[in-house]
């Protein structure tokens, strides 16, 4: 089958599921079923980590984020790892596709963590976003100020 025939297929089971609220698990099925079918597909890893998050099945969105991750980092032809990504690879701050998808990214595995109470291994995915993108278009602030509220609740 052709990798577009593929995508396609996978698309239709996410949008066939029964949905999350009504069906959690049959929507689930759905979801392992296009992931399984087009794992590279980057509207099925979209629906994918839309389902898990919405769901608050963090430790399953984390996966997802990394798989758009690195989709975006390909498409923007920027370092696999994101800790080698300079505000100069890409238009970071520009209202492009692509490295909007890149800084959202980065931003969903921060809150992830955080949800999952990583903060260590999230907040340096928040200090990329801020690197990359100092106008913070998408934010990311509302996560920082949780986290040193937490922080200082700690103290």
């Amino acid at each position: 089958m052709a990798f577009e025939d593929m995508a396609e297929a996978a698309l239709d089971m996410l949008a066939n599921a029964p949905g999350a609220r009504s069906d959690p698990d049959g929507t689930a099925r759905a979801v392992k079923a296009a992931l399984a079918t087009a794992p590279h597909d980057l509207d099925v890893r979209l629906g994918a980590y839309r389902f898990y998050f919405y769901t608050h099945r963090f430790a399953q969105a984390v996966p997802q984020a990394e798989a758009i991750l690195a989709l975006a980092a390909q498409r923007l032809n920027v370092p696999a790892d994101w800790r080698d990504v300079r505000p100069a690879d890409a238009a970071f701050s520009a209202a492009d596709l692509a490295p909007g998808l890149y800084l959202q990214a980065l931003i969903a595995l921060a809150y992830c963590h955080m949800r999952l109470g990583d903060f260590e291994t999230g907040q340096p995915y928040l200090d990329k976003a801020f690197e990359l993108d100092p106008t913070d278009r998408f934010a990311a602030i509302r996560l920082v100020r949780a986290a040193a509220a937490r922080d200082d609740d700690e103290a």
